[in-house]
């Protein structure tokens, strides 16, 4: 994909002043220049350029806010005074990866007072020798190069900026607020815990009374049977005392 038609494409129907970032990595530059960047892009604070086949910045509009330039993994080797004259705001540089060989080369970079931070990784000009003592010499501005300080320092990712304390107190504190979250969870838990246990207790007793009621009610109808069964006798003792009352008819039969 060419650049102009990728430059389009990240637009997504915004006006150029809207844009802050602008992202054209691996897209393919005509005759190795810039292509669909203009001053309207006013706004622009970071700009990729990564591997688009450039050999030249000489068609780089004026961009008083970018910050950020990542040019890495092209052919370019030389040509940097636009940058200065153009980009008077820079504070980060990427060529890594492109074809500078003199220190020389690198000397426009001397006219962008805000720029703290140069990479020229996989350049031949760190080959040579006393190679980053040259270029913090040649660049007082500089505060890291190829990710480095002037004593060999890595620089953070914040550059250097961040205040580190605040950050150790911001996690002690979420970690303390971790911790008294776990033990209201773990007390919580023992309520939940022994309010169950109640629960079973009550249901058990409930349980016991239901079964101690059948075994009640049982025996209540076993009584019951008892009665019958006691009732039931008269009619046999009425039985019984008719008996005799047959013997005297009989009796009287035989009188006859």
């Amino acid at each position: 994909m060419d650049m102009k038609k990728r430059v389009s494409l990240e637009l997504r129907h915004r006006s150029p002043t809207e844009v802050q970032e602008l992202v054209l990595d691996n897209c393919r530059s005509g005759e190795g220049k810039i292509e669909g960047i203009t001053e309207e892009f006013s706004n622009l604070e970071l700009l990729s350029l990564i591997n688009v086949g450039l050999t030249s910045v000489a068609d780089i509009p004026k961009l008083d806010k970018l910050k950020k330039l990542e040019l890495s993994d092209n052919r370019i080797s030389g040509g940097l005074e636009v940058l200065a004259e153009r980009l008077v705001n820079l504070t980060h540089l990427n060529l890594s990866g492109n074809k500078f060989k003199d220190i020389s080369t690198l000397e426009p970079l001397k006219k962008l007072p805000q720029l703290k931070s140069l990479d020229l990784f996989n350049c031949e000009v760190t080959n040579l020798a006393d190679y980053r003592e040259s270029i913090f010499k040649l660049l007082p501005q500089l505060t890291y190069l190829d990710g480095y300080d002037i004593d060999d320092c890595e620089a953070s990712d914040s550059d250097g900026e961040g205040d580190g304390v605040e950050d150790d107190d911001d996690e002690e504190g979420l970690e303390g607020e971790s911790e008294d979250f776990e033990e209201e969870e773990e007390e919580d838990e023992e309520d939940v815990v022994a309010e169950e246990e109640d629960d079973d207790d009550d249901s058990n007793d409930e349980e016991e009374g239901e079964v101690n009621g059948d075994v009640d009610s049982e025996d209540d109808d076993e009584e019951d049977d008892d009665d019958d069964d006691e009732d039931s006798s008269p009619a046999k003792g009425e039985k019984r005392k008719r008996e005799p009352e047959n013997e005297d008819e009989d009796d009287d039969e035989d009188d006859d």
